[in-house]
């Protein structure tokens, strides 16, 4: 009863009206052609169990990426791969590392098994490579790090994480969630899939529900040790992905126009909420630089981030409040469409000249 249940973002607002959802990180490009046509074509198969290998699947991620097909390990979304994780390395005496503001699977994982969790502190949303490893025990089994974090957007470089793998024992298992590496630019590779290509003790799971558009599907990838794959899949539920969605995940990967499409659009809308936003620092308002799809907004003012998530939801824009993760004070807010965008900033202006006139 310690577990405080995961809470997803809201799809409809106070008054049950469904309006412009931008709460839950999707993609508001949708799914590709490609995508929606290979889960389309398998709408005949569904009195058939699907392919509980996965093989088709983990053979296209293993040719994608240059990795050993043997070594993906696969599950329902991102969220099941962390929870096997922690099923096969942790229990009872143990501790879990994470960084506050983390995501919040990370304590329900570990306290599901019965380890401790370990909060690290942050430094300005970020992760404090320093304070992860001050925290590290001879109890510690795995470190989590979300690399874009969620909630935060914040980001560690490939020398930060270099530097928090080499000074971990080889005792603790690195797990690196890149759930919105696709929205990363090359050049800011974290080198997470290198490490675990190499090492003994690193685990990166990504998802085809961010930037390919398939979260209704909800699958997951992991790629690490043999070994860690093995302890995995012992434990993993069987035909855990549907034969709809394993193909629709195929031809996810290989729509690389829409890949770029997305990515681009949310360089472009990303950077200008991040300047619309600086418009409103007089009020009290400061984005958190970020590298995933999403900003978060921190309320530093009299305008509180409570009243703005209500206010907002009234206009037709539903954001992401998170008291639960100790960020009352601020709001996740989704990369969405053109016009999502600007009716949103629109009405966020609007709520803040309200707050000054009701303050003059």
């Amino acid at each position: 009863m310690a577990i405080a249940p995961y809470v997803p973002g809201r799809s409809t607002t106070d008054d049950g009206r469904k309006v412009a959802k931008l709460s839950s990180n999707e993609n508001p490009l949708g799914t590709s052609e490609a995508a929606r046509a290979g889960f389309a074509a398998h709408a005949g198969d569904l009195e058939r169990y699907p392919d509980a290998g996965a093989s088709a699947l983990r053979e296209k991620i293993a040719a994608q990426y240059g990795l050993d097909p043997a070594r993906v390990i696969y599950g329902t979304g991102s969220d099941e791969i962390l929870h096997l994780i922690a099923g096969a390395y942790a229990g009872p005496g143990d501790e879990v590392i994470f960084v506050r503001y983390g995501f919040a699977v990370y304590e329900i994982a570990t306290r599901r098994v019965g380890a401790e969790p370990v909060i690290a502190p942050d430094t300005d949303y970020a992760t404090d490579v320093d304070a992860v490893l001050a925290a590290v025990t001879d109890r510690t089994r795995i470190v989590f790090i979300a690399n874009p974090n969620n909630p935060t957007g914040t980001y560690s470089t490939k020398a930060e994480i270099a530097r928090l793998h080499a000074a971990l024992p080889k005792t603790v298992l690195l797990v690196l969630d890149q759930a919105y590496a696709e929205y990363l630019e090359d050049a800011d590779d974290d080198g997470g899939l290198e490490l675990a290509k190499t090492q003994s003790n690193v685990v990166i799971t990504r998802t085809f529900s961010k930037i390919h558009g398939l979260a209704a599907e909800r699958i997951g990838w992991g790629y690490g040790p043999a070994a860690a794959v093995d302890a995995m899949h012992r434990i993993r539920a069987p035909f855990n992905v549907t034969t709809a969605g394993q193909n629709a995940a195929i031809a996810a990967l290989g729509a690389k126009n829409f890949i770029e499409n997305s990515r681009a659009h949310n360089v472009r809308w990303r950077a200008w909420l991040v300047e619309e936003i600086g418009k409103l620092g007089n009020a009290g308002l400061r984005a958190v630089p970020s590298k995933a799809n999403f900003l978060l907004i921190l309320f530093e003012g009299s305008l509180t981030a409570e009243t703005t998530y209500h206010a907002l939801m009234d206009s037709g824009y539903i954001v992401r409040w998170l008291p639960g993760q100790k960020l009352g004070h601020g709001l996740r807010i989704t990369i969405g469409t053109e016009d999502e965008m600007l009716g949103l900033v629109a009405a966020l202006r609007a709520i803040v000249a309200e707050k000054v006139s009701e303050t003059a």
